[in-house]
This record gives structure tokens, sequence and C-alpha cells, in this order.
């Protein structure tokens, strides 16, 4: 099943959306809201599977479905947690500034609380005051969905609250991040709204791709029509989705409409750093990993933080090339 959010108010329409992302019909009669829908799972999912079966084979014709419409699936969340499931990335950053890694951070994810009231749609330009020191990059992402998880769930029992996923551009500004952590009481400033996929999927219809809490196909991002990553999103996840669940509901329960993110998507090559599309290898989910690469290589980096009228596309294909969450495409504007 897919779903969406029309721009309508503060939390958007609900629609239930055909596997092509081609038509789409109202859920109002089920679930105004996904968070309605989210806070009654257990009641109306199947109505909402029921409706997206008679959307696909043609029992109700529905209405064509612009993504250019939508709002991120949740315009705002009572909880979003990012993590750093991909430990690749945290590697290369450490090593970019000579900092060895603690063997922990194999065995124990990071995760931060970001700002969950002003999410950006996926084709709402990011606006900012200034370019320039602020070191604007993407990181394109995967995220899911929860019910009401309960305190100390464990990380195999997590992964049955998964009820949706999605894709992420969590934006951040690079330039702000070391003057935070410095202080030693994390992200703020640096991490301003994120924007989310047009469309959230089951679990269920992503098939055999999701496997074992992970979701094993590519991520694909493009900086100004350019293909910039393509990574597996399967491959080199050092903790899958029910682990980074489970980690934050250690100490408390999460609430349904719970938004955890897998961190930037990176894979290694051969053991070491990847490589840019171009050279054959399968890029980067953001800037600041090349940068890191090329500071390991060169001794300092060359490639440039985005600037005002840059553009970041980030999609996932299926396996006969169709969109399966739809696209994100944002542009860098000034505030």
């Amino acid at each position: 099943m897919k779903l969406a959010s029309l721009k309508s108010g503060r939390d958007g329409q609900l629609v239930v959306v055909t596997d092509d992302l081609t038509r789409m019909v109202s859920a109002a009669d089920i679930a105004p809201t996904l968070q309605s829908a989210l806070d009654n799972w257990g009641t109306v999912s199947g109505e909402l599977e029921v409706l997206h079966g008679k959307l696909q084979s043609g029992e109700i014709d529905g209405e064509t479905f612009d993504q250019a419409k939508c709002h991120s699936p949740l315009p705002r969340a009572y909880h979003w947690a990012d993590g750093s499931a991909y430990v690749n990335h945290v590697e290369l950053v450490r090593k970019a500034r000579g900092a060895e890694m603690p063997e922990s951070f194999w065995t124990d994810p990071l995760m931060y609380q970001g700002g969950s009231d002003t999410f950006l749609a996926p084709r709402e330009p990011v606006k900012m005051p200034q370019s320039e020191g602020f070191g604007i990059d993407f990181e394109a992402e995967l995220a899911v969905i929860t019910d009401d998880v309960p305190m100390g769930v464990t990380p195999e029992d997590a992964l049955q609250h998964i009820k949706l996923v999605m894709l992420v551009n969590d934006v951040s500004l690079r330039g702000l991040i070391p003057g935070e952590l410095a202080k030693g009481f994390g992200f703020y400033q640096s991490k301003p709204s994120s924007a989310f996929s047009p469309v959230c999927v089951t679990p269920g219809q992503l098939g055999g791709h999701w496997k074992g809490g992970k979701l094993h196909l590519p991520l694909v991002s493009e900086l100004n029509g350019d293909k910039f990553g393509e990574p597996n999103a399967g491959v080199d996840m050092t903790f899958h989705f029910g682990q980074l669940i489970a980690h934050a509901a250690k100490t408390r329960p999460l609430g349904a409409g719970t938004i955890i993110g897998s961190g930037t998507v990176s894979n290694k090559l051969d053991g070491g750093p990847g490589k840019p599309v171009a050279e054959g290898g399968v890029g980067y989910s953001c800037i600041a990993e090349i940068r890191m690469i090329e500071t390991i290589q060169d001794g300092k980096p060359g490639t440039a933080f985005m600037q005002f009228g840059d553009r970041i596309a980030i999609e996932m294909l299926d396996d006969k090339g169709q969109s399966i969450f739809g696209r994100i495409e944002q542009t860098i504007e000034r505030a």
C-alpha cells in the first residue's frame, strides 16, 4: 500500500496512491490525516488496504496523482529521531579530522532528536539566510514510521512496529556543526527542517527487497542534474531499523507517528572509501562524504557545499525502473 498527504491545513489530507504513482483516491472517510491513521492503525489499516486494492484494480477510477501537490507524508510529527546506521560514514568523518573512532560505535548506534514541527514538502525549496559559512549539504536517507512502541522493546519485536517506509533529505549545515558539537550538547541550528518523499509505503509493498529491517535497493541522488550517488541501502548498514527503534525506546515509549531515520546511506568499496559514480563507484549520499575522502587522499577537500540555485533530487527505483516513493526535488534559495 502507498500513502501520501496532499497539502491541506497543517497536517495534510490523506490519500491512497497506485503502485505506479499515477492515480489517487481520498481516504478521508477512513482517516483524514496520516497521523490519524497511525493513531488507529490496527483498526483502519485494513480499510486502507481494501481502498488501495480497489484503486489498483481499476474498480475505483480515482484522480490523477501529482507529486508536486504533496507535503511530506507527515507534514509535522510528534517525534523525529535520526540515527547513523552506516558506520562507514561516521568512520570517514572522524578519519578526515584525524580522530579515532571508538569501538562502541560498531555496537551502540548514534542518534539525535531533530525538529519535527516544520518538515518541508518534497518539492519545497530549502531556504537559508546565507550560503557562505553555513556549509549547506543534503543527506539522502531512509526512514520508517512506527505505531506505538513500548519502552524496552527488543530489536526483533521492534520490526513489527514499522508501519511505513519513506525517503529523507536530512538537510545539514556542515559549517555550524563543529561549533555546536564542541559545546557538548548536540545539534540544533545545524539541523534545519528535513523533507520526506511524496509517498510512504508499507514494508509488504517492498517485497523481497525488505529483509531484516533493511531495504536492499540503491538510493539515487542527483546534484544539479548529475548522478551523485547510488549506494545500496541494504549494504554496509551496521544497524537495522529494529535496532534503531529499540535504541530510541530504551528508556521511553515511542508514540504512533514516530519517524526514525537511517542516517546517510554509505557504501564501502573493497573495504575502503567509495568512489564517485564517474569513476565507477556508487558515489555518495552527501557532499560531506566526498569532501572527507578528498581530505584523506589529497590533504584538503575539493568539492564545494551547496550554493543558492543548486538542485538536489533523491529517489529510489524498483527492478523495473519505476519510482517507489516518488521524487524529492529541492533547490537552495535565499530566505
